[in-house]
């Protein structure tokens, strides 16, 4: 079976590091999709646009396979990539970290940058609380108005979130499953008189 349990942070903190007048100001954010990250950055972008860099890292899903480091016009590997290892450190996914950088006009070079942008990570996430969580499917399911009971007794039986019910002409039902157990439940519903969009 599919490992499909992740850590994560239960939400969004901030944290600070200060360096020969530069400021760095780390913000960390529990995240599901790269849409969604690309959003965030949108608006920070937009709130601190007079900052001179906006760098991050993100890691996605239970396997963490999903991860970009990004610089920013920083040099090389001195922003994204310091960032991006202290999620790693953690054991922490679906986590983006961005670093907004106010310049205060002194160089700090390469080492220094390295070590303004892991301790400005590091603060934030030092105030995150931790949290175990599944990686979920998302299932819809077309169903008549007879076979609603057994539908319902799968929903509440899996103990599965619903996301939107519709009860017009025909039922229909969107409910959220842990990853491991979606089989399980697409079985479940298919007994259970219901047909499962794709």
């Amino acid at each position: 079976m599919r490992e499909d349990t992740y850590r994560t942070i239960a939400a969004p903190v901030e944290g600070l590091y200060k360096e020969k007048g530069s400021k760095f100001i780390s913000k960390a954010y529990p995240v599901h999709s790269e849409e969604e990250i690309k959003e965030i950055l949108q608006a920070l972008r937009k709130e601190y646009f007079d900052a001179r860099h906006h760098c991050y890292a993100y890691l996605l899903g239970a396997d963490r396979a999903t991860y970009r480091a990004n610089d920013d016009g920083e040099p090389n590997h001195s922003a994204g990539d310091p960032i991006l290892g202290q999620i790693k450190s953690l054991g922490l996914s679906n986590v983006l970290v961005v670093v907004i950088r106010y310049f205060g006009g002194v160089k700090l070079g390469v080492g220094g940058l390295i070590h303004a942008y892991k301790t400005a990570t590091a603060d934030a996430l030092a105030q995150a609380q931790v949290e175990e969580r599944h990686e979920t499917t998302v299932l819809t399911v077309h169903f008549g108005y007879e076979q609603m009971n057994e539908v319902m007794k799968v929903v509440k039986d899996l103990d599965l979130p619903v996301r939107q019910q519709d009860f017009n002409l025909a039922c229909r039902l969107t409910v959220e499953v842990r990853t491991s157990l979606a089989p399980q439940a697409e079985a479940m519903f298919q007994k259970a008189g219901a047909e499962l969009e794709e």
